[in-house]
């Protein structure tokens, strides 16, 4: 049986666990056996997700701890094309505030998809689908309590084709505007996070030139190569499965996406077009969006701790190796390496703020640092959580059959769940995103090296004390995840890969 062929049928189980939806809308979306018991749901986050995904708090919680938590910034002013008033807010944000009082108090966080404004879309099973470029309005109370959702219009123009949808709305239209967000959050995730970025453009196509330059410009015996050639296993050969399994044409992108590889090939153009240095670097990329002070920011909170690892090991190392700026400056091979990352992966784009050269040790340490976190710890941040988000379709479906409502009042149920992914387009994404979420057979975390290419005492004491604070990271980490109903375990430095292996 293929997987257009899979019958989902409903449960007990899904029942329970789905109450505001009817019988058949959760027949339909649920497996013969329930989702739980066909594809294993045993883990907490996947468990919450199933349980939990209609709740606004819940939806707002994923830009911060879901798998695309690089999107959400501070909204110091409101976009002219996002005309949100006080009257539609105040019900969230209460009385004795406005939206210019919040948005000075710096508690107002925005999430754009505006990149995928008049994005192509795909054909499946002989059907157009379609694509929204949402915006959406977030709170963090002050004081504490959850993120939550203020407000949310599906394109970039607004008017009377695209109302503004709120919490107090029909709850139809409400959960159907957060589903588009979510769709949006799919297709941006898995083009420029995940490949790109943030996943196929930062996650895989860049982590390539950094492995292609490692391997062209600097001979074995390089420090360099030897610090940096471990975080390069397995992404070639990865990258290379990926395009013929997964982005080739008549594969599971081109059958079963919203906007197929037309609109990847799309997306990651229009990312690479502003794609920046300081983006590849988490602590000015933390500081660029504003998000610093946002309570349970933990892809924040851990990642900057394993930055912070990762940059005091390869200082110590650099160190070793480079006695002064002016050594940097003076070994050619290293200045070969930069420029090829510069002309061949960024196209030689200056206003990328990529360095075409490196002049001191100072620099030498953050771009060492910026390859080595974002083929490791990114990597691993924004890809293995992808099961858990999509086993719920709900929660993260690839595609939509109907185009984006555009009057309130009128969502219904079957509305809902005729706009949602077809049941094989469902199917090929679960199976896929649970290889890509797959731990591989020889896992080697995060700071381990068994090759031993440095074989100095000083080096060897170096990566001693990586592995000795990463150990203690590790342990911080996993004693708060003793607390939240929901942990956070997607930069645990025993479970991120040395490199992109998956």
């Amino acid at each position: 049986m293929g997987i257009g062929d899979c019958n989902f049928l409903a449960s007990p189980v899904s029942v329970e666990l789905t109450p505001d939806l009817p019988p058949p809308v959760t027949a339909s979306l649920c497996g013969q056996d329930s989702f739980e018991g066909r594809q294993g749901l045993a883990g907490r986050g996947k468990e919450y997700v199933f349980k939990h995904w209609q709740e606004d708090a819940f939806f707002a919680s994923q830009f911060l701890k879901g798998l695309n938590p690089v999107l959400i910034h501070r909204c110091c002013h409101l976009p002219e094309n996002f005309p949100i008033t006080d009257d539609m807010v105040a019900p969230v944000l209460g009385p004795g505030t406005s939206l210019q009082a919040e948005l000075e108090r710096g508690s107002l966080f925005l999430v754009d998809h505006g990149i995928l404004s008049g994005i192509h879309t795909n054909v499946v099973n002989g059907r157009p689908q379609f694509s929204a470029a949402p915006m959406t309005l977030l709170f963090q109370r002050p004081g504490g309590g959850p993120l939550l959702p203020l407000a949310i219009q599906l394109s970039q123009t607004p008017g009377p084709d695209s109302p503004i949808f709120l919490p107090g709305d029909n709850k139809w239209d409400w959960l159907l505007a957060k589903t588009w967000v979510r769709n949006a959050e799919f297709s941006v995730h898995e083009a420029v996070t995940h490949l790109l970025h943030a996943h196929l453009l930062h996650a895989h196509l860049l982590p390539e030139v950094f492995a292609l330059a490692t391997l062209r410009q600097l001979p074995h015996c390089h420090p360099l190569f030897k610090l940096l050639i471990p975080h390069t296993r397995y992404t070639l050969h990865i990258n290379t499965l990926a395009c013929e399994l997964f982005i080739a044409p008549g594969q599971v992108v081109d059958r079963s996406t919203g906007i197929g590889v037309g609109g990847f090939s799309e997306l990651i153009q229009r990312n690479m077009e502003q794609l920046s240095y300081s983006v590849l670097c988490l602590p000015e990329d933390i500081q660029a969006r504003g998000v610093e002070d946002i309570p349970n920011y933990y892809y924040q909170d851990d990642g900057l701790q394993i930055w912070g690892a990762v940059e005091s090991f390869v200082s110590k190392i650099i160190n070793i190796y480079y006695p002064s700026d002016a050594s940097v400056h003076d070994d050619h091979e290293l200045q070969a390496w930069v420029w090829e990352i510069f002309s061949e992966g960024f196209l030689g784009r200056e206003s990328s703020g990529v360095p075409s050269a490196l002049e001191t040790r100072e620099a030498l340490v953050q771009y060492v640092t910026m390859v080595i976190f974002n083929c490791s710890a990114k990597h691993y941040a924004i890809s293995a959580g992808q099961f858990d988000s999509c086993v719920w379709m709900p929660n993260l479906p690839p595609t939509m059959q109907l185009p984006p409502h555009t009057c309130k009042g009128q969502t219904t149920p079957e509305g809902f769940l005729a706009t949602l992914p077809p049941v094989n387009a469902t199917c090929d994404i679960i199976i896929a995103l649970w290889l890509l979420s797959k731990e591989p057979g020889d896992q080697r975390p995060l700071g381990t090296y068994p090759e031993e290419h440095f074989t100095e005492e000083a080096p060897q004491q170096s990566i001693t004390a990586f592995q000795s604070r990463l150990a203690q990271i590790s342990k911080d980490i996993r004693e708060r995840n003793r607390r939240p109903s929901l942990p956070y375990t997607y930069l645990d430095p025993l479970l991120i890969e040395n490199s992109i292996s998956i």
